[in-house]
């Protein structure tokens, strides 16, 4: 099976979005097809002897339908991950209210990784990293990380009750620390030979975080005691 063909699955089960109404669907459908058009042409060809002409023809649109949704074809080939890193802030508000504030944050995490990883193959997970090491595409994730960290802290301070998120800096603190982890540990999966599995390598990046914000603190106290 082409490596492409996964794709389409992977987009549908990690969007994480509540239901839409019929033209949202249609919508999401396009930028899904456009996206995965790219993916495919740059798996064939190379992404950069991929045109914009290219990806409308094989998704069977238009140039002006590209263009109301991307702005580029690196926008496009990350649209997955882009649409994933805007619902994990939604995703964290969706945690029971009395569940701790980490446990709650590391489990919308995982979430909206979980199905995702299962989906890649390894033969898809060699074309993807064909594809991103494209500088465009390191910085086009850069943009991502910097929404993921966006919405998570955004999310983070609703549900702490934050009185002014805007002056409180700890949202997005932690915030960036997680992505910042979780980036990591994507890294690290990408990287990895013989391949290992996705989500423990983020469960191990968070709480390795967790670990390196308590330690420091003991071990300041140990240094000051007689």
């Amino acid at each position: 099976m082409p490596v492409w063909q996964d794709c389409d699955t992977v987009h549908a089960v990690t969007d994480g979005a509540p239901l839409l109404g019929r033209r949202e669907r249609k919508k999401l459908a396009t930028r899904h097809a456009l996206s995965s058009a790219t993916l495919q042409l740059a798996v064939e060809r190379g992404l950069e002897s991929v045109t914009i002409e290219d990806i409308t023809d094989r998704a069977d649109v238009s140039l002006r339908t590209f263009r109301n949704y991307f702005a580029s074809k690196y926008e496009a080939i990350c649209a997955f991950a882009a649409d994933r890193a805007r619902h994990i802030g939604a995703s964290l508000l969706e945690r029971p209210a009395s569940e701790p504030l980490w446990d709650a944050i590391v489990n919308a995490v995982l979430q909206h990784y979980q199905e995702g990883a299962q989906a890649l193959d390894p033969e898809l997970m060699s074309a993807i990293k064909l594809v991103v090491s494209s500088p465009e595409i390191r910085g086009e994730y850069l943009k991502i990380d910097a929404e993921m960290q966006e919405a998570l802290g955004a999310a983070i301070a609703e549900r702490t009750g934050a009185v002014d998120p805007g002056a409180d800096m700890g949202p997005q603190i932690l915030a960036g620390a997680v992505t910042a982890a979780t980036r990591v540990a994507i890294g690290r999966w990408f990287r990895a030979d013989p391949p290992e599995p996705l989500l423990p390598l983020i469960e191990l990046a968070l709480r390795q975080l967790a670990g390196a914000c308590s330690e420091p603190a003991v071990r300041g106290q140990q240094r000051s005691s007689p």
